[in-house]
């Protein structure tokens, strides 16, 4: 019997935890599980129910990055073959970081090269105190270039820079120091430390979460202090605060009760 490579589990409070599942190969991706993991975050995206995503790995590894076999195969394909097998990396990715939900990775080991840009890509990370991470391309001739927008954006660029240039590793108290991670605990309190942080997401109201996400990815690409942006953040508060969503809320504010969304 085949086990899958990827599990995606939802509980009764709409917290979804997906699984890379390949733990004798410390969740490597390979085409397959790339598409896999491209479906997985389309469902959940579409999904009313779904009020969180966790993205973890199974056994030691969070994930080596790109399996090395898949690594073989691609250094002969043509350049074509290449562009389209690095179209679906980048569509993944993107999947992944347009979630409306938050989304969480919980870093239960090793995490190198590609497994960067997953963790960048999630909005907030928490890490195992003995997980060891990596920027490790250049150690192959290659370059982070898929998962460059989300390191950079999660590390800035003096970061990238030093750790995509020499790909040496690093460890969690690094990882938390300069951004990839937010949290770090130890590996037996790791499970209790993100339930704690999920129970804090179902408190927020989901509307106002995507639209959060959508404004903050929206204001990455633009001038952050100048006239866009300020036009950009003035119409989007306007929106929300208009919202039923912002009406119930402040109702449930004042009137000193949970909203709807929160949990019990």
């Amino acid at each position: 019997m085949v086990e899958e490579m990827l599990t995606v589990a939802t509980d009764e409070r709409g917290v979804a935890t997906v699984t890379l599942n390949r733990p004798d190969k410390h969740n490597a991706f390979n085409e397959a599980l790339v598409a896999d993991l491209a479906e997985a975050f389309g469902h959940l995206a579409r999904n009313p129910f779904v009020r969180v995503v966790v993205l973890t790995g199974a056994g030691q590894s969070f994930s080596a990055g790109a399996d090395l076999n898949w690594m073989q195969e691609m250094a002969n394909y043509s350049v074509e073959s290449n562009l389209a097998d690095a179209g679906r990396l980048a569509a993944m990715l993107h999947a992944l970081d347009t979630i409306p939900q938050p989304t969480v990775a919980k870093v239960n080991g090793a995490a190198y090269g590609g497994a960067v840009g997953l963790i960048g890509a999630c909005d907030i990370a928490v890490a195992a105190d003995d997980a060891k991470f990596g920027v490790t391309e250049v150690r192959l001739g290659l370059i982070p270039s898929v998962i460059s927008p989300y390191v950079l954006r999660a590390i800035g660029p003096r970061q990238a820079r030093r750790y995509a240039l020499t790909g040496e590793r690093f460890g969690a108290a690094e990882a938390q120091r300069f951004g990839l991670v937010h949290e770090v605990a130890k590996k037996k309190a790791l499970d209790a430390t993100v339930g704690k942080l999920v129970e804090v997401l179902l408190a927020g109201a989901p509307g106002a979460q995507a639209e959060i996400k959508t404004l903050f990815r929206d204001l990455w690409d633009l001038d952050r202090t100048g006239e866009a942006a300020r036009a950009v953040t003035a119409e989007r508060i306007a929106k929300r605060r208009a919202s039923d969503e912002a009406r119930k809320g402040m109702a449930a504010f004042f009137e000193k009760r949970r909203p709807d969304w929160s949990a019990d």
